[in-house]
């Protein structure tokens, strides 16, 4: 397996009376057990696609020549939000996208995820973008998002504007379901009226769950990833699933069932993932809104917070360490001991830290990540760990099916649905009925 999660300092036998009590955990496994007997059964009647993804390989085949497309652009330019933004985001920093400091040096074209409506960060976008050498794709599953639709707007009026309107359908693509008799589909009506490149969206899988379909693989190919070791990373956990070991067995049972056991015995409604690694910031992101939209309905769900280590020991640890008792933590570690730069000893000394002398700036992550678990579970605070071994594509791949199935399963549980969001949709059409208001 990619990635190794323990359990043991949630645990009331190890950390106390804040922790998990064995009863409580044995309880809520056997309800994971039943869970597990629905995906299960849900894989082998295809009923949720999601689980077969992993096992396909045509369809992250048939990306090649959109792929081949986008690699002539200076930059590449995904419009889409949510779901269809952030699993793209969560694969591209594998290839260093948005990690600072190295991000402007990557090779290859410039990548922009424009996940979020604002008028004048838009505005000055497409004022300095070099429109001729640029490249498009608008996501949006059921093709009626109202910022994707704005955005996408926007980019046609742009490049009709410059005198490119000949060369919409070489500069732009789009990803949206196929049409359906008597639904509308405001994106795919609009980017084919211009022959545009239509991709299909898995019409199975919804936006947050979409990062092993194209929505999520189509970037990373674009900027070099290996799209086929995504999905073999999540086979992986799959065949854990299917294999029929029992849930204590199966890593996502298991951390739904502890999850739910510490909200139920011990009033932990705030779950917190804190990576260690700046190329899992996004993945905390992407996790946030695939618990709290998934398991947030009818009174259900606990509050997901994402944190990113070592910043955010100097911004959060203080509260988690002497705030409320309120918390479950998951603070997930990669091997980077003996990595990075090695410290000079005559400098260290110089600095006052002779420890320092030979190490490297690996060494001091590995240990604060060690040192934070320990801590938290030291102060009485329920902490599971996970820990990959070597962050790549088939690493992230078993994380994201990880945390996929954790959510599914936790949903089974409580009795909900996972796939919907009732919710957000009143919003959404609120919004729509108060911009006509304005007109």
């Amino acid at each position: 397996m990619s990635y190794v999660q323990s359990i043991e300092r949630a645990r009331e036998e190890t950390i106390g009376r804040e922790g998990v009590s064995a009863a409580a955990l044995d309880a809520m496994l056997a309800k994971a057990e039943d869970a597990l007997a629905v995906v299960r059964s849900w894989h082998a009647d295809g009923t949720l696609p999601l689980l077969r993804l992993p096992e396909d390989t045509a369809e992250v085949t048939a990306l090649g020549p959109v792929v081949a497309r986008l690699q002539h652009a200076d930059d590449i330019v995904f419009l889409g939000t949510g779901g269809s933004a952030l699993g793209g985001q969560t694969v591209a920093q594998l290839a260093d996208h948005a990690v600072p400091g190295v991000a402007p040096f990557r090779e290859g074209a410039r990548v922009h995820f424009m996940d979020n409506l604002d008028p004048l960060t838009f505005a000055s976008f497409l004022e300095h973008l070099p429109l001729v050498t640029a490249r498009f794709v608008a996501i949006s599953k059921s093709g009626g998002t109202g910022e994707t639709l704005m955005q996408t707007i926007a980019v046609l009026d742009a490049l009709k504007r410059a005198g490119l309107e000949s060369r919409i359908p070489e500069l732009v693509f789009g990803l949206s379901e196929p049409a359906k008799p008597g639904k509308k589909n405001g994106l795919r009506t609009l980017l084919e009226s211009y022959g545009v490149t239509m991709l299909d969206h898995h019409t199975g899988v919804g936006g947050r769950f979409s990062v092993l379909t194209n929505v999520g693989l189509l970037p990373a190919a674009a900027l070099g990833l290996d799209a086929l070791a995504i999905r073999a990373g999540a086979k992986e956990v799959m065949d854990t699933v299917l294999s029929g070991v029992p849930a204590a067995q199966v890593a996502p049972a298991l951390g739904a069932a502890l999850a739910l056991a510490l909200a139920e015995e011990r009033g932990k409604t705030i779950a917190v993932v804190m990576a260690y690694a700046d190329r899992l910031a996004m993945f905390t992101k992407w996790y946030v809104q695939l618990w709290a939209e998934s398991l947030g309905k009818q009174g259900h769900g606990t509050t997901p917070v994402g944190a990113l280590g070592p910043v955010d020991q100097h911004s959060q640890l203080q509260l988690y360490l002497d705030g409320p008792k309120d918390k479950f933590f998951t603070v997930i570690t990669t091997k980077v001991a003996g990595k990075g730069p090695k410290l000079d000893a005559g400098l260290a000394a110089l600095a006052g830290e002779p420890d320092f002398a030979g190490r490297t700036i690996g060494d001091l992550v590995a240990a604060q990540g060690r040192a934070t678990a320990d801590t938290l579970a030291k102060n009485g605070l329920p902490t599971r760990t996970i820990h990959v071994e070597r962050l790549d594509e088939r690493a992230l791949g078993a994380l994201l099916m990880h945390f996929m199935l954790e959510t599914i399963i936790a949903a089974q549980i409580l009795g909900i649905d996972a796939f919907d969001q009732p919710a957000v949709e009143e919003g959404k059409i609120l919004a729509k009925k108060y911009l006509a208001e304005s007109a």
